[in-house]
């Protein structure tokens, strides 16, 4: 199928047609403080569409901060086990920007690779997610050096390109094609080629990533574990977790029990932080990394050395959230920067 137009009537009467199908709609709205979040819409109107990064990212509707797994019931020495669902509703995410969509492909690697995460692949199947290009960015912003752009694709069933009186439909999944199938009558004809290509242009204006293409950031993470590098850049790092909340790849958790009386509980999921000095300590005291600059080098690690190394991609999709949101005013570009000019001198050595 080829592409497709939508004009911002037919997308009202398309989202209008979903929620009477009783399929959820979600999209970037206004909060009450005028913050601009992920919310259930029930009409076109109540979307923002390509016009800023949400507060938070997507990560949460498939992966939320706190979810049960199973409930527990005892009988003397017998315990019945009270499964959750794992399959459900259809979703659909409209006006997601391409920095998020990203994300939640990236998980889909960490939550299908020696194990399968079943409440993540049923949140993950039952949605579709609609991305639109992204007119907004700041100097925290660097999608291009992670391999993104205000209209890459990645993790998006749909890509909507602006264009006057409506948008370019780009049918990049099955998944995607399906929801063009299915709503037909609320489509157009194929896009003009010229038109998109100057629309794409223009959200691409004159961005200057604060960060060059970090593959040379990956060889030094490597090569220097242990570097001093480490003590210096993290002093400003609180241990606070903020940048893991906003993060969209981010996705420590921890599991407990909840005793809900004598007899019975729930088993839950939380979220977590490798950043919090009591991730990583044992029962025995032992801390593998009791100083925070550990704590931080995880974190770098993580996302451009280990993810790469097992996956073939980072697991950053270059937001600058966690920038925005970190209180001791840690700026990841920045980081980045000194770690890529440490990478251009011989041997990168301290």
């Amino acid at each position: 199928m080829n592409g497709r137009t939508i004009t911002h009537a037919q997308l009202a009467a398309l989202v209008a047609d979903l929620v009477a199908a009783g399929t959820a709609v979600t999209a970037p709205a206004r909060a009450a403080d005028g913050r601009l979040d992920y919310r259930p819409v029930t009409r076109l109107e109540d979307a923002v569409l390509g016009d800023g990064l949400p507060r938070l990212s997507l990560k949460a509707l498939f992966l939320p901060p706190t979810e049960p797994l199973f409930a527990f019931r005892l009988s003397g020495s017998d315990v019945a086990i009270d499964s959750v669902p794992t399959s459900f509703p259809p979703h659909v995410v409209l006006g997601a920007v391409p920095c998020d969509a990203a994300g939640v492909q990236a998980l889909d690697k960490v939550m299908g690779w020696d194990y399968r995460d079943e409440l993540w692949f049923g949140r993950r199947e039952a949605t579709t997610i609609v991305s639109v290009g992204c007119s907004s960015r700041d100097e925290t912003c660097f999608c291009g050096a992670t391999g993104g752009g205000p209209t890459a694709t990645r993790g998006a069933d749909l890509l909507l390109v602006p264009l006057e009186g409506g948008f370019a439909v780009e049918i990049v999944t099955s998944k995607g094609e399906a929801l063009v199938t299915a709503h037909e009558e609320r489509f157009g004809p194929a896009p003009n080629e010229a038109d998109v290509a100057r629309s794409r242009a223009a959200l691409a204006g004159s961005r200057v990533e604060p960060v060059a293409p970090l593959a040379p950031v990956t060889t030094w993470l490597a090569e220097h574990f242990e570097d001093p590098l480490w003590a210096d850049v993290a002093l400003r790092c609180h241990g606070c977790g903020a940048c893991a909340s906003v993060c969209p790849t981010c996705h420590c958790f921890d599991i407990v029990d909840e005793p809900e009386g004598v007899t019975h509980g729930t088993r839950r999921r939380n979220w977590d932080t490798c950043q919090a000095g009591r991730f990583t300590l044992h029962a025995s005291g032992h801390n593998p990394r009791a100083d925070q600059h550990a704590r931080f080098r995880q974190r770098l690690m993580h996302k451009f050395s280990i993810y790469p190394a097992r996956f073939g991609e980072l697991l950053c999709t270059g937001c600058g959230r966690c920038s925005r949101a970190c209180p001791g005013g840690m700026d990841l570009p920045e980081v980045l920067r000194t770690i890529a000019e440490r990478a251009a001198t011989a041997g990168g050595a301290a």
